[in-house]
């Protein structure tokens, strides 16, 4: 034992040599996992001597299982099979555990419905091969095998998965069909929002024009078709282009004038071949009812 720590009660010593917290010590000794000079000690206020080998059992930490299922998170299914499930997600509900988000997901929702993806994937998001935002509602696919993730992966990387959002805008783009063709990247400024930026990853979002409205502001609604798939994409490119999308406070979209309390956006159709069988698919989700009341209030 080191000459500084002469005379110092045990639990304070172990908690200096193991790293770890007084009260951890203080159940290390309580345990008997402490032995001085070859003979257990189980009393705390024990004071070491200069000389004093200390032996520590510390046991091992406790396997990371990862997310833990939670059958109160609603998992609406609109398709499944043994390979791939297609969820309609509801606006709120975050995808997978996260910074300030650990429990509550859809994943922990998924894995209650489906324990067996606990091992497709990555462990922190198994399943998951996209995402929506928290504020995005619509569709999403999820892999419940390993093969199907990984088929799914290099599909969307080869832009073979057809992704189609419904999208209220601001204003009313100059042609009634357009492509955004901007890379994207964090922000230099907030590394919680995204950007178009030279040095970011390339980013395609395509969108046509389904109606403008002027009354009682002057709006557009938008399907839009993503051929890249960059975090918060469709938001980013559209307020590039000075039509951010209506509720969307963090790019410029959440104004009084028509205040609705999330992005207006809403992934309503999905289209590909299955990842396993080869047998094409295709979905669509309605307009839920926040979204369709707003459009129901325009003219």
């Amino acid at each position: 034992m080191p000459r500084a720590l002469d005379g110092q009660r045990l639990d304070r010593v172990v908690a200096l040599v193991a790293g770890c917290s007084r009260a951890e010590a203080a159940a290390l000794v309580d345990a008997g996992a402490v032995a001085v000079g070859g003979r257990a000690v189980t009393t705390r206020s024990h004071r070491v001597a200069d000389g004093d080998v200390l032996d520590v059992e510390v046991p091992p930490a406790p396997a990371d299982d990862g997310p833990a299922p939670d059958p109160a998170v609603p998992v609406p299914v609109v398709y499944e099979d043994a390979d791939l499930v297609v969820v309609d997600k509801p606006a709120g509900l975050v995808v997978h555990p996260g910074a300030g988000q650990p429990a509550g997901t859809l994943v922990h929702g998924l894995l209650a419905r489906y324990p067996e993806i606990r091992t497709v994937g990555q462990a922190d998001r198994p399943g998951i091969v996209h995402r929506l935002d928290k504020g995005t509602s619509g569709l999403l696919l999820v892999a419940r095998s390993q093969r199907a993730y990984e088929a799914l992966v290099a599909m969307l990387a080869a832009r073979r998965v057809d992704r189609r959002y419904r999208a209220l805008v601001w204003g009313e783009p100059d042609a009634p069909t357009g492509l955004v063709d901007a890379p994207i990247g964090r922000s230099t400024r907030d590394r919680t929002r995204m950007a178009v930026t030279v040095r970011g990853r390339e980013a395609r979002t395509g969108y046509e024009v389904v109606r403008a409205y002027h009354e009682p502001v002057d709006v557009t609604e938008l399907r839009c078709r993503l051929e890249t798939g960059r975090t918060h994409q469709i938001r980013v490119h559209l307020a590039a282009i000075g039509h951010p999308v209506v509720g969307d406070a963090r790019y410029g979209g959440d104004r009084q004038s028509l205040p609705l309390d999330r992005p207006f956006l809403h992934a309503e159709a999905v289209a590909l071949d299955h990842p396993v069988t080869g047998a094409p698919l295709a979905f669509t989700s309605p307009l839920p009812a926040d979204l369709a009341a707003v459009l129901a209030g325009l003219a």
